[in-house]
């Protein structure tokens, strides 16, 4: 099942919707009440969703099967969708695909015309062949599909990352890898924006990537959250567009760690909540970085994940407003 997060056009409440096969979106809040009458407090939103577990997936579960015609809204002319999840409870990038590392690597090498690649690079490729990696990200600089990103005033370096996310919907602490896979809710896909220019000033610190990855915007989640028992997140197909070019195709089965692997260690001593969203790192090939091509003013920017969908961007410079 694909679950999304929508506003009313010219309005900014957030409404749990489920995404129909036929491209509609369910409004699961008002089908509830044509059955039962009252609000479901469950369905008021993704996060709410997800905290009630499994008795309220299986109510959304049941309205879509009812599909009642009177609940049915259209992308683009009734609604707009948000981030599935417009803020996080807690969002974390991991890195999780090795080949990324490398690659990343090597074309840092290529740029500086070092004979070999950098010793901070190289302890970073060796830590990541015995454990995932992991930073914590700006969860309030989150959007979603079909939402410009305005690019930060001191950066002139433009890159997208390629990633899928896990959300997680049951608290848990010292989880094993088996007990992580019983904990996530669902996936989607991931678009880590970094400005490259800002990044290498920030590596030097040693600190994370500081303001290379936090400004208004700087993290694009969605199209909707694909539930786990609908979607094998370590099977699919991961391409890059840019203004309907492809620009480099990768695959899940390429990642150096799962979810399960990576959740595990980030458990360690320390409790996760429900609603909080992890992403893969990038997969390999997946950022401007690697190819050496960067975006530009007014680039449209989709990644597609097979079996979630198409996270869609645009780009823009010098046009930023003085409010998120």
């Amino acid at each position: 099942m694909k679950l999304v997060t929508y506003s009313r056009s010219h309005k900014h409440e957030e409404r749990l919707g489920a995404l129909l096969d036929d491209g509609h979106v369910l409004n699961v809040q008002g089908a509830h009440c044509v059955v039962g009458g009252t609000l479901d407090p469950a369905l008021q939103s993704m996060q709410s969703l997800i905290e009630s577990g499994p008795a309220g997936l299986e109510r959304v579960r049941a309205l879509v099967l009812s599909n009642d015609p009177g609940c049915r809204l259209t992308v683009g002319r009734d609604i707009r969708l948000l981030s599935p999840l417009p803020r996080p409870e807690q969002l974390r990038d991991c890195m999780c695909f090795k080949d990324h590392m490398i690659g990343c690597a090597e074309s840092i090498r290529r740029q500086s015309g070092a004979a070999a690649i950098s010793h901070r690079h190289a302890a970073m490729i060796e830590i990541l062949g015995t454990q995932p990696l992991y930073c914590k990200s700006n969860r309030f600089a989150v959007i979603g599909t079909e939402e410009d990103v305005f690019w930060p005033k001191y950066s002139k370096v433009i890159d997208y990352e390629l990633e899928m996310a896990a959300i997680l919907w049951r608290s848990g602490k010292n989880m094993t890898p088996a007990e992580v896979k019983d904990r996530i809710f669902g996936y989607t896909i991931f678009n880590d924006f970094t400005a490259r220019d800002t990044q290498a000033v920030d590596g030097r610190a040693g600190l994370g990537p500081l303001k290379s990855k936090d400004f208004d915007r700087s993290n694009a989640l969605g199209p909707c959250i694909v539930t786990a028992d609908a979607f094998d997140p370590y099977d699919c197909a991961m391409t890059v567009r840019v203004n309907g070019e492809v620009r480099s195709r990768g695959h899940s089965s390429t990642m150096t760690w799962t979810f399960e692997d990576a959740l595990s260690l980030i458990s360690q001593e320390e409790t996760l909540y429900a609603g909080e969203v992890f992403g893969s790192g990038t997969v390999g090939g997946g950022s401007g970085l690697e190819l050496e091509r960067y975006l530009q003013d007014g680039d449209v920017i989709e990644l597609e994940i097979e079996g979630i969908g198409v996270l869609r961007n645009q780009i823009r410079v010098n046009s930023a407003p003085n409010q998120p």
